[in-house]
């Protein structure tokens, strides 16, 4: 059994996101495809987390395991999988990992963006959210400012059916909301998220840039005290704008070191 850690980009704008389901075109299912046909063997494939239906990567990880006589090097795995993935998945990097790697249970941090474009685009639509109203930025970048910490985002989740015990409690390592141009660039880190949190995120402070929510009904948002006047399910931002941008790992879950050759001749 070999196993693989591959970095993936992808434009999740026509997929029912990451995780494979049954009668739905994912993420997981084209990439176990891709494998499977480039192997001609049955692979397992698992993602560092779950993006939902319409949210890009720019960074996400993958691991792939394959009982295989063959052991492609880097160059080969690559190229055989993007010749059977759609336009919109890419593989950009491949490297042997250690059996017992998983991404997502090894994963230490992951690094979101949401980007919101202050104006119409003729190109890409597909991948920001145009806020037609004016925004007050210093506003909004105080409110990121208070996201950084430990915070009960429990007016900030959706129910996930699959995690209904799972604790709301995050610690944000960094959040931040920058100017680039003509685009609000938001970006926040943290060890987890549960699920819609970012993006409901967003759509609070959107709401705080037009002046429909003060900086003190935000933090007590944060506080996980709900607010029956404060609708945040109902803003939640479209899945457009949002990117799993990094995924961060410690050393000791680097790959190997050993030469491919050498790999080859262990696997036998």
């Amino acid at each position: 059994m070999i196993t693989w850690k591959l970095t993936l980009e992808y434009d999740g704008s026509k997929y029912s996101g990451w995780q494979a389901q049954v009668n739905a075109r994912t993420v997981q299912g084209e990439i176990r495809k891709a494998a499977e046909e480039f192997f001609r063997a049955e692979v397992d494939v698992q993602g560092s987390g779950r993006t939902d239906a319409g949210v890009h990567a720019l960074a996400q990880v993958a691991s792939l395991r394959a009982k295989v006589k063959h052991d492609p090097s880097p160059e080969e795995l690559i190229r055989g999988l993007n010749d059977h993935l759609p336009a919109d998945v890419v593989i950009h990097h491949a490297e042997p990992a250690l059996p017992r790697f998983h991404p997502r249970h090894d994963a230490t941090a992951r690094v979101y963006q949401y980007r919101i474009s202050r104006r119409k685009r003729a190109f890409a639509k597909r991948y920001v959210w145009w806020v037609k109203g004016e925004l007050d930025l210093p506003a909004m970048q105080r409110a990121t400012r208070m996201i950084a910490g430990r915070h009960d985002f429990v007016c900030f989740r959706a129910l996930d059916a699959s995690r209904p015990d799972e604790s709301t409690v995050v610690v944000v390592e960094s959040a931040s909301l920058e100017i680039e141009d003509d685009m609000i660039v938001f970006r926040i880190e943290a060890s987890h998220f549960i699920w819609r949190m970012v993006r409901r995120l967003v759509g609070v402070l959107v709401k705080i840039g037009l002046g429909d929510v003060t900086q003190e009904e935000f933090a007590q948002l944060l506080n996980g005290k709900p607010d029956k006047k404060l609708d945040v399910a109902s803003w939640t931002a479209p899945s457009s704008g949002l990117f799993l941008e990094k995924v961060r790992y410690p050393e000791i879950a680097k790959a190997p070191s050993a030469p491919h050759d050498a790999r080859r001749r262990a696997a036998r």
